[in-house]
C-alpha cells in the first residue's frame, strides 16, 4: 500500500513537470512587468515629443535607447542568477576600479569629471554601480546568518561605502546616494534591527552641522538653501522650481491639452525633456494624468516586491528587493525635486526623462528582477 501511495505521488510530481510551460516562461519574462514597463515607455516618447518642442530627433534617439534597453533586459533576464552571485565580488571590484579611473582620467564639465572614455567609447562607471553595489551586498549577506550580526553590517556599509565616496569625489552626490541606498535596502531586506537602524538615525543627526560645515560644497548648499525658500532669489537659483511648481500648477485637474503647455512650449520650464518632464506632463495632462502615470508606478512597484517575496533564495530576494525600493526612490526624488519638496540633484523620471546610459541600467535591473521570477521555475537535478 505504502508503496502504490509513493508511486501515485511519483506519477503525480512527473505529470506536473510534463505540464507544457508558456513561451513567456521559456524566455524567463514577466508578462505583467513587461506590459507594464512598455505603457511607461509609450507614454515616455508621448511626453518626451512635447517636452522637446515637437522635435522628432529626441523621440526618434529614446526610441533607439528604449529598444537597446528592452534588449538588454531580455538578455539579462536570460542569466541563471546563480551567475550573478558568483560574479557579484568581480562587478563590483571593477566598478571600483573604473570609478577610481574616473577620478584621474576621466572627462566631464562644469568642474565634475564623472566619464571615462576608451577608445572613443564614452560612458559612466557610476551607473554600473546602481547594480553592482546591492548585488554585491546581497551576495555577502548570503553567505552569513540571518539577521545579520554586528560585524556582518559593518562589512556591508565597507561595500557601500568605498563606491559611494568615490562617487562623492567626482563630485555627484546625487548619484552617491542613490547607490548608497540600493546597498542600504539589502541590508535593511536582511533583517537588520531596528535597534541598529535607530542608532544610524541618531549618528546621522548628530552629524548633520560637520557635514554641513565641512562635507558640503557652495553650489550644494545653495540648493538647500533653494529649497528652504525659492523665491529669495527667484530669477537665479530659484528659476527652475519656480517655474515648474507654476508649470504643475496651471495644468489643473485636466490640464491645458497636449501640446499646449505655456511653461514648456515657451521654454520657461528648464531641462524640460530631461529632469523636469513631468513638470511637462502635470501642466499639459493635469493632475488626472499625473495620478494615471503614478498608479503605473505604483503597479511596478507592487509587482517588484512580490517577485522579492516569491524568490526561492535569499540572494535572489534581497537583491529584486533592492532593485525595486532604489527604483521608488528614483520616482520619489525626481517628483520631490520638481514640486520643491526635496533639492535639486538632477535624478531622471524613470522610463519618461530622455536619455540612454540611466535608461539602459534600469532596464538591466529589470532583467533581473525577471531572472528572480523565473529562478524559482527552474529545476535542478
Amino acid at each position: 500500500m505504502a508503496n502504490r501511495d509513493y508511486s501515485h505521488r511519483l506519477s503525480d510530481m512527473d505529470s506536473s513537470l510534463r505540464k507544457p510551460v508558456s513561451l513567456a516562461r521559456r524566455l524567463h519574462l514577466d508578462v505583467p512587468l513587461l506590459v507594464l514597463l512598455l505603457l511607461l515607455a509609450s507614454a515616455g516618447l508621448g511626453v518626451l515629443y512635447s517636452a522637446s518642442g515637437g522635435d522628432f530627433k529626441y523621440v526618434q534617439r529614446q526610441s533607439v535607447f528604449m529598444c537597446l534597453a528592452f534588449l538588454g533586459m531580455f538578455i539579462v533576464a536570460q542569466i541563471p542568477l546563480d551567475f550573478y552571485r558568483r560574479w557579484s565580488i568581480w562587478a563590483y571590484l571593477g566598478g571600483c576600479t573604473l570609478l577610481l579611473g574616473v577620478l584621474f582620467f576621466g572627462t566631464g564639465a562644469k568642474g565634475a569629471q564623472r566619464w571615462l572614455e576608451i577608445g572613443g567609447f564614452r560612458f559612466q562607471p557610476s551607473e554600473m554601480m546602481k547594480l553592482g553595489v546591492p548585488m554585491m551586498v546581497a551576495a555577502f549577506l548570503h553567505q552569513r546568518a540571518q539577521p545579520p550580526a554586528f560585524a556582518t553590517v559593518c562589512g556591508a556599509l565597507v561595500i557601500v561605502a568605498v563606491p559611494a565616496a568615490l562617487i562623492v569625489r567626482q563630485p555627484d552626490l546625487g548619484t552617491a546616494i542613490l547607490i548608497a541606498a540600493a546597498g542600504l535596502f539589502a541590508l535593511y531586506l536582511a533583517g537588520l534591527s531596528w535597534k541598529m537602524i535607530g542608532a544610524a538615525a541618531a549618528a546621522l543627526m548628530a552629524s548633520t552641522w560637520p557635514i554641513w560645515q565641512w562635507g558640503l560644497r557652495d553650489y550644494q548648499r545653495q540648493r538647500i538653501l533653494t529649497l528652504l525658500n525659492p523665491h529669495d532669489d527667484r530669477f537665479g537659483a530659484g528659476w527652475n522650481i519656480f517655474n515648474s511648481k507654476a508649470a504643475i500648477g496651471s495644468g489643473g485637474l485636466y490640464g491645458k491639452g497636449y501640446l499646449q503647455g505655456t511653461q514648456s512650449q515657451l521654454d520657461f520650464l528648464p531641462e524640460s525633456h530631461t529632469d523636469f518632464i513631468i513638470a511637462v506632463l502635470a501642466e499639459e495632462w493635469g493632475m488626472r494624468g499625473v495620478l494615471i502615470l503614478l498608479l503605473l508606478y505604483v503597479l511596478v512597484i507592487a509587482r517588484g516586491i512580490y517577485i522579492s517575496f516569491m524568490a526561492q533564495y535569499l540572494f535572489g530576494r534581497l537583491l529584486a528587493g533592492s532593485i525595486t525600493l532604489t527604483f521608488f526612490v528614483y520616482v520619489f526624488v525626481n517628483i520631490g525635486m520638481v514640486t520643491g519638496l526635496l533639492p535639486i540633484v538632477g535624478v531622471p523620471l524613470p522610463m519618461i526623462s530622455y536619455g540612454g546610459t540611466s535608461l539602459i541600467t534600469l532596464m538591466a535591473g529589470f532583467g533581473i528582477l525577471m531572472a528572480v521570477g523565473t529562478e524559482r521555475r527552474r529545476v535542478h537535478f
